[in-house]
């Protein structure tokens, strides 16, 4: 595996024809720049923090609860960062090939366009992710077992991505985090006597699977006709030769090639830069619940809203149901989240939790008044009722009015506003992980995805080709809050092209690429498993 996918950067060493020089240096007044640029964004988020807490009043007796804080921190924003240097010089390669960018002014350029993908994300993906965790973890994501979970699935993602970047091999840090969350999971439910399938919510990683699944055969298929259509339509020859060495393509190709080039990176940070944002919310619930569980940015007349629908929802399900409510509501729902087992008591347990959870938002006036010492169980409750709807809207066995359903449906998106958040200083922190893991590492991966997967030189069309197709591909999937891999997107599609242009493929290559997709799942798992239980009897 070493020799065919290992491309070190002497392999595209100034004075080969047709390919790039990647060995120039970034300049000196340049690396000040960014590293002011670092400095600002840590400055911004670490006052963010600072400010956050003593404006909730969260407060600790000992420096424990910061330490953890810190070094969780430290690993998501590691796993960003690693991200960046493996994931995004994908976007960057075909430029760099087609001579469209200078290499560090087009990693750079992807890193500010990653940046700024961040910056807008909608946070969809971030919580998609969070779904795939076990429920009594995520409710208990403060306790040891919750921190050993995001120790575990981190650095066993962090590992993995090190581990298939130093081959040289494009491996997904989507497939990769998916696959520690499963084997977190999986490990969890071990320890506790439990059958192992019993830890993961299947529905959600099917869904989750079948995009990453999906996704790769997009980029092959709809690269190869996208190139084979432009054959076609456009007949310039210079658009399916070698571009000539050391020399730009002509204005309109290279603003083409740049544009692409500027949107897989947009859509890699509005895509992949949530999966971190995701981590860190539960780390800094699990830490700092008193500023983080709840969001205290919700006005007033919003959480007279949020009252006025729970009281309507719980209205809406007494209706529904004979059965009275179960004397423990939130057990009922934690056993039917996680087992989805629909019993007779969980749609009156909802209602019963919907009422508990209006009743004591009223009586605080606003979600920012909540005291420190119920933050945690309101959250946690929400938190069930959610994922209940969920569940509930997806079951066959339970039979809603349309009334009622919509009800659910309204309830639901409240709740998510009040818990599902994201603050402004955390994505600044994911974009600057992000961005600056994009101009670190880089040259490996580029040359794999330039020169190792086709036989000939990649063309201006075929890099286009594959770029554009990535860039709606990755956007498609962020508005409907699928995670995907601009890994498996872009080097499919570049793939793609050189089948569809008979260039040829490079069977080592390919065949590499195919074993590090198949191991990708299973070693994610088997790592993050042994880390959790590692952890847990540490901690």
């Amino acid at each position: 595996m070493m020799n065919a996918a290992t491309a070190p950067a002497a392999a595209a060493a100034p004075g080969r024809p047709g390919r790039p020089d990647l060995n120039r240096r970034l300049g000196p007044v340049f690396i000040l720049i960014l590293l002011g640029l670092l400095g600002a964004g840590v400055v911004f988020a670490g006052y963010s923090l600072v400010s956050d807490m003593n404006e909730a009043g969260s407060g600790a007796t000992t420096w424990l609860p910061f330490l953890l804080l810190g070094v969780a921190l430290a690993i998501a924003l590691g796993f960003e960062f690693v991200n960046g240097f493996h994931d995004t010089a994908n976007a960057v390669a075909t430029v760099i090939y087609t001579h469209a960018l200078p290499p560090h002014f087009a990693v750079v350029w992807s890193g500010l366009f990653n940046f700024l993908g961040v910056l807008v994300s909608s946070g969809t993906v971030a919580f998609a992710i969070i779904s795939l965790l076990p429920v009594e973890l995520i409710l208990q994501v403060g306790s040891s077992a919750g921190f050993a979970m995001v120790f575990a699935l981190l650095i066993a993602a962090i590992v993995w991505n090190l581990g298939t970047w130093s081959l040289g091999l494009p491996a997904s840090s989507s497939h990769t985090l998916i696959g520690s969350i499963i084997g977190v999971g999986i490990a969890n439910a071990l320890m506790h006597g439990r059958d192992g399938t019993s830890g993961v919510d299947w529905g959600q990683v099917t869904r989750v699977g079948e995009s990453l699944l999906i996704s790769p055969v997009v980029g092959f298929v709809f690269a190869a006709l996208l190139l084979l259509v432009l054959r076609k339509l456009v007949r310039k020859p210079a658009l399916y030769q070698e571009p000539a060495p050391n020399q730009p393509p002509p204005w309109w190709i290279r603003g083409i090639l740049v544009l692409t080039c500027t949107g897989v990176s947009f859509a890699h940070g509005s895509n992949d830069g949530q999966k971190g944002m995701g981590l860190i919310m539960l780390i800094l619930v699990g830490t700092v619940p008193t500023a983080y569980a709840l969001n205290r940015a919700m006005k007033t007349e919003q959480t007279t809203q949020f009252v006025a629908m729970a009281q309507v929802t719980q209205a809406a399900l007494v209706r529904s149901t004979p059965e009275a409510a179960p004397a423990d509501p939130r057990a009922e729902l934690s056993e039917y989240v996680r087992t989805r087992n629909l019993t007779p008591q969980v749609v009156p347990a909802l209602a019963a939790l919907a009422g508990s959870i209006a009743d004591r938002v009223k009586d605080h006036g606003s979600m920012r008044q909540v005291p420190a010492a119920a933050v945690s169980n309101v959250r946690n409750d929400m938190y069930l009722a959610s994922e209940a709807i969920r569940f509930l809207d997806k079951s066959a066995a339970v039979r809603f009015d349309a009334d009622t359903r919509a009800d659910l449906k309204a309830f639901k998106k409240q709740i998510d506003a009040a818990t599902k958040f994201i603050p402004l200083w955390v994505k600044v922190a994911v974009a600057i992980a992000l961005g600056l893991g994009t101009m670190v590492g880089w040259k490996r991966i580029v040359v794999t995805v330039g020169e190792k997967i086709g036989k000939a030189h990649l063309t201006y069309a075929q890099g286009a080709s594959a770029e554009l197709v990535a860039m709606i591909t990755i956007g498609a999937a962020d508005m409907f809050g699928l995670p995907v891999s601009t890994t498996h997107v872009l080097s499919s599609g570049v793939a793609g092209t050189m089948a569809a242009n008979r260039s040829g493929l490079q069977v080592a290559t390919i065949r590499n690429l195919l074993v590090a997709w198949v191991l990708t799942l299973p070693a994610a798992i088997l790592l993050s498993g042994s880390l959790y239980w590692l952890f847990t009897k540490l901690f």
